[in-house]
């Protein structure tokens, strides 16, 4: 794959100014905790780092919401993991993720997820994950799209992150060496000379307080609600990923997110994820005339990569003029969709719609940030002492495009191997970090009357009206002249709460998703430019790389990296 920077990469790049919010502390004037390793999150990422750093020195579990809440919670997917061999091999599930990855997944990296998945997998299992099984007790494996085989393993049928997370955290509750922080907002990363010293975080009860550590893992997740539309929960702001861009780290890819086909369309509902599995059972996709739409679309039909069915399902909304379509089972056998699916059976059953009897109305939300903190085979960014696990990092591993139920896999790989390197790294490391010293760079007074659920509304509706599943050139730029001008007066206003730092951390994420979708112009995987809907190898085949140039010591900029 090309290494060399896209044409126009550094040129015309949108700017936009940031302010960290403490830089430099005095850490008199602030309560102290102290841990070999810090992690940021709670998910399977920040669990399975945790568990593997505490096998080294101690660990701080920091985590904004309570500790189980967080993307892992709501994935109802499964994991992949190449476990029978009789059908299967880690060589399969490496070309299948290729394949999916529109030509930008990192070959060594795909490999060695899917070698080590399995075993990762099989630990799980001797850890307690209860995964279903067939009759005859073994593990009941099902196949969803840009799967070849059946490799991906549920619990409870649809709900396999619930399973995964009961597990890490109860073991990482029951290890002395690990502490949890929980209802802590990271504001900010620490920096001095140069590295990670730990985090800024704020709780209701202590207010701020600082978080010193020799080795940092951010396992934060995701951004999806940067957009209206979206399947994740409310904690999904992207206040790690704003975090490391503001620190200095280089972040990649920020312009591939990967939309879910199907979430639940009904007014006054969340927009619930209705897993892809169903389709994997023979659910069928129709538009408004009852039309079966994805056998002219692709020759998997429903079972077509993610990005795939996406775009056929707002195509055909488009075509029928109807603002959502229909995800059929009513020709599956009733009970076995019943009690293969309880969990999505009761959540349709609470808007008044029978998986069985009725069509249930879909549409594409938001759903996974593929882009992220940039990271190497072991988690390390381009920040020393800060490593990066999970959805807030960039591993490589899904290219452009996700292979469905590879993220919970991902996570227990590099959460792993970050836990590793961060732990050695923290015992090599001779006396205390660097000392932090006082400057504090907000003038507390500078206050600004603002809306913050008026701003935070309008921000989303217009990520998902021009930054969406469809781009072009013309409405990304309006995007951006309009998240500038927001910028302008929320990024240097001092707020008191996690919902205002929500805020200039969208605004962030936001004007990177834009800025780079706009200089990609393609269409590769899950990034679709309606003015640019060919994919463009001689220039665009490489990784869209950024980092924050620090001017003045008080305001950030974007700038390209080669």
């Amino acid at each position: 794959m090309s290494q060399q920077a896209p044409a126009g990469a550094g040129e015309g790049l949108p700017e936009l100014a940031l302010r960290r919010y403490l830089i430099r502390f005095d850490t008199r004037d602030l309560p102290l905790r102290w841990a070999d390793v810090l992690v940021i999150g709670s998910g399977v990422a920040g669990l399975r780092a945790a568990l593997e750093a505490a096998e080294r020195g101690t660990v701080i579990i920091a985590t904004k919401a309570g500790a189980e809440e967080s993307n892992t919670r709501y994935a109802q997917g499964g994991i992949a993991a190449a476990i029978d061999a009789s059908i299967d091999s880690w060589e399969k599930h490496a070309k299948d993720t290729i394949e999916v990855g529109g030509g930008l997944c990192g070959e060594d990296v795909v490999k060695t997820v899917c070698r080590e998945g399995a075993d990762d997998v099989r630990e799980l299992i001797r850890w307690g994950a209860a995964f279903d099984r067939r009759a005859d007790g073994e593990l009941n494996f099902a196949q969803e799209g840009g799967h070849s085989v059946p490799r991906i393993l549920h619990a409870t049928g649809d709900a396999t992150g619930l399973e995964v997370e009961r597990v890490l955290l109860a073991k990482a509750r029951a290890n002395p060496r690990i502490r949890f922080l929980e209802h802590a907002f990271c504001l900010d990363l620490l920096t001095a000379d140069g590295e990670c010293q730990g985090a800024l975080v704020w709780d209701h009860s202590q207010g701020l307080q600082v978080v010193v550590a020799r080795a940092t893992v951010l396992a934060s997740g995701g951004a999806g609600r940067v957009y209206r539309e979206t399947t994740n929960p409310a904690v999904a702001t992207g206040d790690g990923l704003a975090a490391a861009f503001r620190a200095g780290a280089v972040l990649e890819d920020m312009e591939f997110i990967q939309f879910h086909p199907t979430t639940l369309y009904v007014a006054g509902a969340a927009r619930a994820l209705i897993s892809e599995a169903l389709r994997g059972e023979g659910a069928r996709l129709l538009d408004r005339k009852g039309v079966r739409f994805m056998k002219d679309a692709h020759e998997l039909a429903e079972l077509a990569p993610r990005d795939v069915v996406a775009r056929a399902i707002v195509k055909r909304m488009r075509e029928t003029d109807d603002t959502q379509v229909y995800l059929d089972m009513t020709h599956l056998p009733a009970e076995a969709i019943r009690a293969r699916f309880p969990g999505i059976d009761r959540l349709c059953r609470s808007y008044g719609l029978d998986l069985t009897r009725d069509k249930i109305p879909v549409r594409p939300s938001a759903h996974y940030t593929i882009g992220g903190v940039a990271v190497d085979m072991n988690g390390a960014t381009t920040l020393p002492r800060l490593f990066a696990a999970g959805e807030c990092s960039c591993t490589t591993l899904h290219g452009a495009n996700r292979l469905g139920s590879n993220s919970l896999l991902e996570g227990l790989v590099f959460g792993r191997r970050a836990g590793a390197a961060a732990s050695a790294l923290a015992a090599s490391t001779v006396g205390t970090v660097a000392r932090l010293s006082i400057e504090n760079r907000y003038d507390a007074t500078n206050r600004t009357e603002i809306d913050i659920e008026d701003a935070t509304s309008a921000l989303r509706a217009l990520m998902w009206r021009e930054a969406a599943i469809e781009r072009d050139g013309a409405g990304l730029a309006r995007a951006l002249e309009r998240i500038r001008f927001w910028s302008s007066y929320v990024l240097p206003s001092v707020f008191a709460g996690p919902r205002g730092w929500e805020l200039q951390n969208l605004l962030t994420v936001a004007w990177l998703v834009a800025s780079r979708a706009l200089v990609r112009e393609e269409s590769r995987g899950a990034h679709m430019r309606l003015d640019h809907p060919e994919r463009d190898d001689r220039r665009f085949r490489v990784h869209s790389k950024v980092k924050a140039a620090l001017e003045g010591e008080r305001v950030l900029r974007l700038e390209a990296v080669a």
